[in-house]
């Protein structure tokens, strides 16, 4: 093969080299492209990033939601009857107001959440995939306050104690979720001397069906919290 015949083969193999690497490269970024696409998905809520399941029990999920300012979910789509109580939006604290919704079970929603900030939007939900429970529900052993919420798969109460103040013993037919919702610091022990330590708005404990729990302010100031049920 004489000298020039040689460079032109060269040259061909480098044009070609360079073809299949600009291939590559374009194939690369179409995979990016599509993992952008990716990124706005439709999920189911328990798959959506920012709603992370906290606690299973049985049917019951608890979710911690937190969305950062200037964030937006995943479009994510509601099938189940959801509890939410509501620790802050992006404007500030919302001091454990709660709602319900039910009609997530019969009919699906999907939708996405924006916080337009300056603050964190956090809320604490209580997602109950088991059916409605018909008829009376069983009372609550020594919690004596009015339920502030109640519906065929959820019932909720608000439980404020002064400085150093404890309530009595107390137990539920059902398991639930203690949600701290204002600032302190509370301690609440089972009858085998396990003892959760709440510090801070949004700090949560669970207690299971039968579980005898109390609890104790051991701030100097009152402190709020919301005790929610999940009925089945």
């Amino acid at each position: 093969m004489n000298l020039l015949k040689w460079q032109s083969v060269c040259l061909l193999k480098v044009a070609l080299s360079a073809c299949m690497f600009s291939g590559a490269l374009a194939a690369q970024d179409q995979q990016i492209d599509e993992a952008a696409f990716d990124r706005v998905r439709t999920v189911n809520i328990l798959q959506e990033p920012r709603h992370r399941t906290v606690h299973t029990d049985g049917d019951l999920r608890l979710i911690d939601v937190q969305i950062n300012p200037a964030d937006t979910t995943l479009p994510h789509t509601h099938d189940s009857a959801i509890l939410y109580t509501f620790i802050s939006n992006g404007a500030g604290p919302l001091n454990g107001r709660v709602s319900s919704t039910t009609s997530y079970v019969d009919e699906h929603f999907t939708h996405r959440v924006t916080n337009d900030g300056p603050g964190l939007f956090r809320i604490i939900a209580l997602a109950n995939y088991g059916p409605a429970v018909a008829g009376a529900v069983l009372p609550v052993q020594g919690l004596n306050v009015q339920a502030q919420l109640e519906n065929a798969w959820f019932r909720s109460f608000r439980l404020e104690l002064g400085a150093g103040e404890s309530s009595s013993p107390i137990t539920h037919a059902y398991p639930v979720a203690i949600v701290q919702v204002s600032d302190g610091r509370i301690h609440i022990t089972r009858a085998d001397g396990v003892t959760n330590e709440l510090q801070s708005t949004g700090d949560w404990a669970w207690r299971a069906a039968g579980q005898a729990y109390q609890i104790h302010n051991k701030s100097d100031k009152p402190v709020s919290l919301v005790i929610n049920e999940g009925l089945r």
